[in-house]
């Protein structure tokens, strides 16, 4: 046999099929999705030390590994007005150490276990957490303890995290999104604290190892804090490990609360950048906390908006018409608060069009219901992406720690699912109208004030 000859044989054969199989191909479409699924939590126990602090284990998983978080009621809302920074000053010390560990012997200890200790500040909160080896999840909880309730808060570092914090300041302010978001901030919440969003270099400057200190047996006690334990993990050594370390830790005080009222406020803040090629957007308003029966609906309304790359306004300034790159919208939550907003930085010589289409999206959602299969799309989405997100020990955590920091109920997690997902697209409608309204809007721009202030002149409250 002709072996070339049998070789172009072949070919001539699979051109052949080649060549047909486009004009016999049929498109299939891809098979529907099944039904969204539930997030069941796991079994789990939550009991209180005689002291005050909570304790709630998970077993959850197979891969062993214990996530082991410690939220303390204790934030940047407790500085005061004299002390901003010292909050995150505080938790920075944290990490030097213990009255029986240096810092470097706290983290080799952790290395030891397979992890690293975290301590940070946010808001309202203090956390820390540590992930390790299945075997060590009680030595983890005994250090874990060591530097909740005796951190060593060494004078010889003071200078040096002073120092790390003045340079992260200088950063953060020399970002157009910073600058927004600050002036964004302080008029919606005026005098309250959760308008800073960042430090002043002169508070930072005056700040001591004793306003820390003081910042730390202030605020700091068992009556403030909740002990997470999620993976695999020796229920009983666990417990007895947090009995021996926690059970002494004085009571210390109560926990603070200071909600701020807020009100719509409909402005124009414009801050000048000379030369700017894109100019910063952010335009919100208030919206009813976590536990407002609207909160789930009103999460899938601001998905179906902003709040996802599917959304209308993602859809309508990036894809459609280039004027910027990563627009987004979202609820920002912090205690019994929140604000939706949109963000975007835009092209400068389409900054008036961007609000322009920003709120045009906003307004035809509130007079035109979303079509069934555009709903459905984002709830596939959010359901999908929640459970997803407690697919792990620590994103399990997270969400444990959001629900018993918000109040939001012990059946919010197995429920999530269900109401996203009984959403009708008459509900958006009422949700856009009652919550996301354009004309009770703060808009906030940072550019070129020379080549933008003719856009922004539709803009301008009227008086």
């Amino acid at each position: 046999m002709n072996t070339t000859l049998t070789k172009l044989g072949l070919l001539a054969i699979a051109a052949t099929i080649l060549g047909i199989a486009p004009a016999v191909a049929q498109k299939q479409a891809p098979p529907e999705g099944g039904p969204p699924k539930a997030f069941t939590v796991p079994a789990s126990e939550t009991y209180t030390l005689q002291n005050g602090m909570k304790v709630t284990l998970v077993p959850y998983g197979i891969i062993p590994k214990a996530a082991i978080s410690l939220t303390v009621d204790a934030g940047e809302i407790n500085e005061g007005t004299a002390r901003t920074g010292v909050a995150s000053l505080t938790t920075d010390l944290m990490r030097e150490g213990t009255e029986k560990l240096s810092a470097q012997q706290v983290a080799e200890t952790a290395a030891r276990m397979g992890s690293t200790l975290e301590v940070h500040a946010s808001q309202d909160q203090t956390k820390l957490g540590i992930d390790v080896l299945q075997e060590f999840a009680p030595d983890a909880v005994k250090l874990l303890a060591g530097v909740a309730q005796h951190p060593r808060l060494p004078q010889s570092e003071i200078d040096r995290l002073r120092n790390d914090a003045l340079r992260q300041i200088a950063l953060q302010n020399s970002q157009p999104q910073t600058i927004a978001l600050v002036k964004f901030r302080k008029i919606l919440y005026g005098d309250h604290p959760y308008a800073i969003v960042v430090p002043t270099e002169a508070d930072i400057k005056k700040l001591t190892i004793q306003d820390a200190k003081d910042f730390y047996t202030g605020n700091f006690g068992a009556q403030r804090a909740h002990l997470y334990v999620a993976g695999k993990f020796d229920a009983a050594a666990v417990k007895q490990a947090i009995s021996e370390s926690f059970a002494s830790w004085s009571k210390g005080p109560a926990r603070m609360e200071n909600v701020p009222v807020l009100k719509p406020q409909h402005v124009l803040d414009v801050t000048d950048r000379p030369g700017a090629p894109q100019s910063t957007l952010i335009v919100g308003l208030p919206v009813p906390p976590a536990t407002s029966p609207d909160a789930v609906a009103l999460g899938v309304t601001n998905a179906l908006l902003g709040g996802s790359f599917n959304s209308r306004i993602t859809a309508n300034i990036r894809e459609q018409k280039g004027y910027t790159y990563s627009p987004r919208s979202e609820i920002s939550r912090r205690y019994h608060d929140g604000y939706w907003a949109e963000s975007a930085d835009v092209t400068t010589q389409y900054t008036g069009p961007s609000l322009k289409e920003i709120f045009g999206e906003v307004t035809r959602m509130q007079k035109e219901p979303v079509s069934e299969p555009e709903l459905k799309g984002i709830q596939n989405y959010l359901s999908g992406i929640f459970v997803i997100q407690n697919s792990n020990r620590s994103a399990l955590i997270g969400q444990l720690e959001n629900v018993d920091f918000q109040g939001l109920g012990e059946n919010y997690l197995n429920t999530y699912v269900a109401k996203v997902n009984a959403v009708t697209p008459a509900v958006v409608q009422k949700m856009t109208q009652d919550y996301i309204k354009p004309e009770e809007m703060t808009i906030v721009v940072v550019g070129d004030k020379a080549k933008i202030a003719d856009q922004l002149t539709p803009f301008q409250p009227s008086k």
